[in-house]
């Protein structure tokens, strides 16, 4: 099988061969015919002028007439004796066996076609004016040669026409000037000779009036090796998204991401080395202006203005708190990238493209500058919602406290610093830093608003207390050893401490210190002084507390501490609180009441003191996946990305 695919395809290539060396043979013979003419008229003018300059001769002329005409007579046959030449030579050979041999045959035809035309209009004007017998020979040579001349004359008018000799060489040229330009490597392994002959086209193309389809042939070739290594990456993103595909900068985040990352590789690697390519291959003092026109035009057609537009669509998306991250990445990325813009985007030909990046990056400065003054404002306005009924910590607080801290890393801050300092010296404003670290203390203190506003919303108030235990706890522990915590200060972490501790103890109060005084021995005893116990009165006060606790713990069973330290703490609290009385209870009383009916008897003691242990620190979990991928909110991971993010801290309130 796999001779005869062999035997198939080398068929193909010789029918292939055939039909080249078909073509080639009339192309030689049609060319071979033409030199022969040529070369009879040739013979026949020069015959001609020979008897005539025997003639004038007879006739007594001058010798400077003669020599005025038999000069650039002669001169017009060597001369296209010589353009017959290079005809063959630009006919046959092959441009890229030697390109600057080729240019050289080139420039040579030229000069011989300018020199031919210039001696076949002396020989014209002479032949056509001059008159030196009346004889009818005489007459038929002068008109004969006059014929021939003029016909010679219009040489390089029909070499220079379409379908003409010097044409079809330059076009000849234009596609090897298009190969060379493919093959181009970086620069850095670029060999010197393929530069030289580059330039060497060039120049030769703009003599002849194709300086512009020079550059459209250099443009398109140059920036679809451009496209062609982006390829490899999925840019569709760059023209898909728009404003109306995205409710939130979340979820096209991961192209923002990709888009620093293809911005980069397409300007510091596949940009700068056009723009070096241009400036080799157009160095020369008469191309120098057309340098930065082609390199732009190369910018432009590999794609630069959809990376500006993917840039423009994510800056005028709605206001969020996790958008004016992504500006400030976006920002930063290109900061990094300003002395690249700066060097390759230069001088009046790359105006467009410096025009669009300005404009960019003032809808940065200007949207980042637009959500950081409003931070404050924004957590304010989630005041009005209703706070968790598990008396949790309000995913609010849980984004606040991740986002400042995540605002207030290094490359975050000195980058919004960056940002904040140019808007303020736009609209002449003098930047302090102070200002921008008070307004995040107005975050956090309009944080604790909403806090004290959402615990008065809770009727009950041992919840109230819980909510705001936890709240002060987690602000606490997860500010501590954090920028937001060292900004905020220790008396700030202190007093939550110490708010904590005083919510605790209202929480205990208001709830679980109400057992023990259930199980008081008031009534116990049947006659003062006696020994003799009140079994009715035994059974009322364990049957009270009992359904006292199912109700409290009904209740606060759905009730949730995220923080694994604080259930513990509470739990250990609880327990203090509640078994020491109920198991002393049980020790003392339990025996009184065991004689009664078996039936009825463990009714009296629905819970043993173990029993009653192992539900109070099975309290207070939080449900799974409450907090996106985590089940304990204070486990979140460090980079706000989380879900429920989305509507937080954006332009309409959401439940806190």
């Amino acid at each position: 099988m796999y001779d005869i695919e062999k035997i198939k395809a080398t068929r193909e290539l010789l029918k292939s061969s055939i039909e080249k060396s078909r073509k080639l043979g009339v192309e030689i013979s049609e060319r071979c015919w033409r030199l022969e003419s040529c070369e009879q008229r040739l013979d026949f003018l020069s015959f001609a002028l020979r008897d005539l300059s025997c003639k004038c001769t007879l006739c007594k002329m001058s010798t400077h007439d003669v020599d005025r005409v038999i000069g650039p007579a002669s001169s017009v046959v060597k001369i296209f004796d010589v353009i017959c030449g290079f005809e063959k030579s630009l006919s046959t050979d092959d441009v890229s066996d030697d390109v600057l041999a080729y240019l050289t045959t080139v420039k040579r035809m030229e000069e011989a076609l300018g020199l031919l035309t210039d001696n076949c209009k002396l020989v014209v004007s002479w032949l056509d004016t001059g008159s030196c017998c009346d004889s009818s020979w005489y007459v038929r040579k002068v008109n004969k040669c006059l014929s021939i001349v003029r016909g010679l004359q219009g040489t390089e008018e029909r070499f220079r026409a379409k379908g003409g000799v010097l044409m079809i060489a330059l076009d000849k040229v234009e596609i090897e000037f298009a190969s060379m330009l493919r093959g181009i490597a970086p620069l850095s392994v670029a060999l010197p000779d393929v530069i030289r002959n580059v330039q060497g086209v060039i120049e030769r193309l703009s003599v002849n009036c194709r300086v512009e389809k020079c550059m459209s042939v250099y443009v398109e070739v140059r920036s679809s090796n451009v496209r062609k290594a982006l390829e490899g990456f999925d840019l569709d993103y760059l023209e898909e998204i728009s404003l109306t595909e995205f409710d939130s900068v979340l979820s096209v985040e991961h192209y923002i991401d990709q888009w620093y990352k293809h911005l980069e590789f397409v300007v510091k690697y596949l940009l700068d080395t056009e723009h070096r390519l241009c400036v080799e291959v157009f160095r020369k003092a008469a191309f120098k202006d057309r340098c930065m026109e082609c390199f732009a035009r190369v910018a432009v057609q590999s794609g630069i203005h959809s990376f500006i537009k993917f840039g423009n669509t994510i800056t005028e998306g709605k206001k969020e708190a996790i958008k004016l991250l992504k500006l400030l990445d976006m920002f930063g990325s290109l900061n990094k990238l300003r002395s690249d813009f700066n060097r390759l985007f230069s001088g009046r030909a790359c105006g467009e493209i410096q025009t669009q990046t300005r404009d960019l990056i003032k809808k940065v400065v200007n949207g980042t500058c637009e959500i950081f003054w409003e931070l404050s404002l924004q957590v304010e306005l989630q005041r009005p919602t209703s706070p968790p009924v598990d008396g949790s910590v309000p995913r609010l607080v849980n984004f606040v406290v991740e986002y400042c801290n995540q605002l207030l890393e290094d490359e975050y801050w000195s980058t919004l610093i960056q940002v904040v300092e140019i808007h303020q010296g736009w609209n002449h404003e003098s930047f302090e830093k102070g200002l921008l670290l008070n307004e995040m203390q107005n975050i956090v203190t309009a944080l604790g608003l909403n806090l004290e506003t959402w615990a008065k919303r809770h009727e009950d108030a041992s919840l109230s207390s819980f909510f705001l235990m936890n709240n002060h706890w987690y602000l606490c522990k997860y500010t501590r050893g954090t920028k937001l915590g060292e900004l905020m200060g220790n008396e700030w972490l202190t007093g939550h401490e110490e708010y904590m501790e005083y919510y605790e103890t209202i929480y205990l109060k208001e709830s679980w210190e109400k057992l023990p005084p259930l199980l008081n021995e008031e009534g116990l005893v049947l006659f003062p002084g006696g020994r003799a116990i009140d079994r009715q009165v035994v059974k009322k006060k364990l049957k009270e507390f009992t359904e006292a606790f199912d109700e409290i713990y009904k209740k606060q069973s759905n009730w949730e501490l995220c923080d694994k330290g604080l259930r513990w703490r509470i739990r250990q609290l609880v327990l203090h609180v509640v078994l020491p009385s109920y198991s002393s209870y049980l020790e003392k009383y339990a025996s009184s009441i065991e004689f009664e009916v078996t039936s009825t008897a463990d009714q009296h003691v629905k819970y043993t003191a173990k029993t009653l242990g192992n539900m109070i620190t099975c309290l207070f979990e939080p449900k799974v996946g409450k907090y996106g991928n985590s089940t304990i909110c204070t486990e979140l991971s460090g980079k706000v990305n989380n879900s429920f993010v989305t509507n937080q801290l954006s332009s309409t309130p959401a439940a806190a």
